[in-house]
């Protein structure tokens, strides 16, 4: 392969000092980000070595440029390395995606501090305990704290308007603070009570409350007592549940553990907080390098630099002295890494160890099946291969705000990263066909100008009509896709669709097991799901705006006025000429004004 420029020129002028290089394709795409000590003589070494790996040797033979920023330090390198990385993704760079931030439980700095699932960055007076590797651990502690301790979790706009208790003290799930069902000083102590839970001091606590009972039931508060017993008992059912208990009660810890099968590399990340296993989750990198240690460093630097750190991070392969250094002087406290852990530590890396190779297992079974429903397809569509599906879908409600998607099927699963949706503009209220027409037309227009990747098959979510006008719109702007038709069947049910395939001029109904089925079938529920959440998101955007914003005369400090007169636009609608002329800034005339404009 023939390169695309002489490297000679450009390797003479590189310094010897530390640095990121950037390698740029014929058109300025970034295909690789890396850090060095001395940049003259790894930049040198791509076109020097014969022992490159084949992604490497591929890179290499696309490069056209290169460009260089020299720093102080290998730890400063390191860091632009990582943001750099994160920024532009380049083609040939190993990647761990992952763009949510982890949740955390809060409870809030309030008088009665609120219990709450939170994303973000962490602010004062709250407080945090966390991160937790999903959602679902969250809010499976904050029911634990709701049934033993009984904080509140509901906003401050409904706290602080209660008059009487709601249905969760009913059930026991709160002590309703918000209307003096329980003093300031007593629920300080349950919140109290909840953080020594959290940071997994759960045996001094059950200690505390036993203690507690027995002192009730001698003074003969038994009620008090039945309540305290109550709670050592689901204190003691969550100890039973949790997967992994620690000797070290207040141990903060993550296991990263990284294992590679059948082609593919998987990173196990393990949060242990409080000596509470809180869960895991499986990272996949693109673009994986050969050495597993490569790999993990490439995680540790994406996944930490910039972020906040345990006390101990657990791993099964090197780390450099470098990124370990550099962790250290970020996290300003006591950090450990562990390389060759024993006793329980060693049983955590075991267990992430073999999630990791559990997790590649189903991936490699999951592209096994995904490649069994693409050849089915492909032998149903009488075509050689099929690996990219787009399919669209219209939703909307009586006509109001419609709302077309746009899903993306490629390299053996949904890419979300890719999905489009249209807000439909020029169509009728109702007008289906229109409004395909629309979507398809801004669409493969792009496509059709080469802004984009085209499919090998176009899904639509409609019958004959729909078939017709995607049909017109792809002979329109030029384009040859394959098309099929979804039309749902008797019932709407699952199963029974019908599919038409013009370029076979075929309609069929496969078997109800039938693998190309079952794909197209995915693909067109995610479509339906992902029209749907954009059309609410845009019809429930559309009837909260207000109306007042139209009218003539009506600014931002009258509207503001209006609003805090009568409680909201409602309250606005509902007031009659009279009311409205009452408002500081509003006359008589102005008046009749918006009370037209509303009615």
């Amino acid at each position: 392969m023939t390169r695309l420029f002489d490297p000679k020129p450009v390797l003479a002028s590189l310094p010897g000092l530390p640095g990121v290089y950037r390698m740029l394709d014929a058109d300025g795409n970034v295909l690789y980000v890396g850090k060095a000590i001395d940049l003259k003589k790894r930049v040198s070494s791509y076109f020097q070595k014969s022992d490159l790996s084949p992604r490497i040797q591929l890179m290499v033979a696309q490069i056209a440029a290169i460009e260089t920023t020299v720093v102080r330090s290998e730890a400063e390198a390191l860091i632009l390395e990582n943001n750099l990385i994160k920024a532009l993704a380049p083609k040939y760079n190993i990647l761990f995606r992952d763009d949510k931030s982890y949740p955390y439980l809060m409870l809030s700095g309030h008088q009665y501090p609120q219990l709450a699932y939170f994303r973000g960055d962490p602010k004062k007076p709250n407080q945090y305990f966390g991160p937790y590797p999903n959602g679902y651990a969250v809010r499976e502690s904050i029911q634990i704290l709701q049934k033993v301790f009984r904080l509140r979790t509901c906003e401050d706009s409904v706290f602080s308007n209660r008059s009487r208790p709601c249905l969760l003290f009913q059930i026991k799930r709160c002590t309703a603070p918000c209307t003096g069902e329980i003093t300031p000083e007593q629920y300080r102590e349950d919140v109290r009570r909840a953080v020594t839970f959290l940071q997994g001091k759960q045996n001094e606590l059950i200690d505390e409350l036993t203690e507690r009972m027995l002192a009730a039931s001698e003074n003969l508060d038994f009620e008090h007592a039945a309540e305290l017993r109550d709670q050592i008992q689901a204190l003691s059912r969550v100890q039973e549940k949790q997967f992994v208990s620690s000797n070290a009660s207040q141990l903060d810890a993550d296991v990263v553990a990284i294992a590679s099968e059948g082609g593919l590399v998987c990173v196990n990340l393990v949060m242990i907080r409080g000596g509470r296993h809180l869960g895991d989750k499986s990272f996949f990198p693109s673009n994986a390098d050969d050495t597993l240690a490569a790999n993990l460093e490439a995680f540790l630097a994406q996944h930490y630099l910039g972020a906040t750190l345990p006390a101990v991070i657990i791993h099964n392969e090197a780390v450099s002295t470098e990124l370990q250094q550099l962790l250290i002087e970020q996290a300003q406290k006591r950090l450990a890494f562990v390389g060759n852990p024993i006793g329980e530590r060693r049983v955590w890396l075991e267990m992430a160890e073999k999630n990791a190779r559990i997790a590649i297992g189903q991936r490699l079974l999951s592209a096994a099946s995904q490649n069994a429903r693409l050849a089915a397809l492909a032998e149903l569509m009488e075509m050689d291969e099929i690996a990219r599906l787009e399919c669209f879908d219209i939703s909307h409600t009586m006509g109001e705000a419609t709302v077309a998607s746009c899903v993306v099927y490629d390299r053996g699963g949904m890419q979300p990263s890719e999905y489009r949706r249209f807000n439909i503009e020029t169509a009728a209220a109702g007008d289906d066909y229109a409004a395909m027409r629309e979507a398809l037309t801004r669409r493969y227009t792009r496509l059709a100008a080469g802004d984009g990747k085209l499919p090998d098959v176009l899904l639509i979510d409609g019958g004959k009509g729909q078939v017709g006008v995607a049909l017109e719109v792809l002979a329109e702007v030029g384009v040859d896709v394959p098309i099929v038709g979804v039309a749902k069947g008797e019932e709407r049910k699952p199963g029974l669709e019908t599919l038409i395939v013009p370029h076979l001029q075929k309609t069929l109904q496969l078997p109800r097991d039938h693998a190309a089925l079952h794909l197209i079938q995915t693909v067109r529920d995610e479509a339906h799901r992902f029209a749907i959440t954009g059309h609410r998101a845009r019809r429930a955007k559309a009837r909260t705006q207000s109306t007042l914003e139209d009218i003539p005369g009506v600014g931002p400090t009258r509207r503001q006025r209006l609003l805090t007169r009568f409680g909201g636009l409602r309250g606005v609608v509902a007031a009659s000429i009279d009311d409205l002329a009452q408002v500081d800034g509003i006359s008589r005339a102005l008046a009749e004004k918006i009370h037209n404009a509303l009615h």
